[in-house]
């Protein structure tokens, strides 16, 4: 996948499961879940996303396992940690695209960033597959609706 494609034609790409399956990267779930985010309040964000890796995954013959396919928590925490991302950093630093978000917010770019949050036996247990499970090391961010607060020195 080119970093210059157009947002539309990403999301048309994935959404019709013809995005070749080797580009679709870690970079490319965060830039999908940013642009659902940006048109859908969160939980119609998370149907699309859902609905979206599962149907992508069938469609390349992802197999289904323990270790494989989707994963329910994994796509939840990271999806509200993309929101919280853009609810405290969007008023103060806009981002135009998909692109923009990913190279100003570096912390999103390490699929590894739940390990802040979930011990490997609590996000791995089997339920947390097919259901969310909250984190058990550290809370995830608040999401807050109000833009922040303007600090004065």
């Amino acid at each position: 996948m080119t970093l210059s494609m157009k947002d539309a034609d990403l999301l048309h790409l994935f959404e019709s499961q013809s995005l070749p399956f080797q580009d679709w990267t870690h970079r490319a779930h965060v830039k999908v879940a940013y642009l659902y985010l940006k048109q859908h309040p969160f939980n119609s964000a998370l149907d699309k996303m859902r609905t979206g890796v599962k149907a992508f995954n069938a469609a390349h013959n992802v197999p289904d396992s323990p270790t494989s396919g989707y994963h329910e928590t994994t796509t939840h925490a990271f999806l509200h940690l993309i929101a919280a991302t853009i609810a405290v950093y969007e008023p103060i630093f806009p981002t135009p695209d998909a692109d923009t978000f990913c190279e100003t917010h570096p912390q999103l770019m390490t699929r590894h960033i739940l390990r802040l949050f979930y011990s490997p036996q609590h996000r791995m247990h089997p339920r947390a597959k097919s259901q969310f499970i909250e984190p058990d090391l550290a809370p995830l961010p608040n999401c807050p609706s109000d833009p922040p607060i303007e600090v004065t020195d």
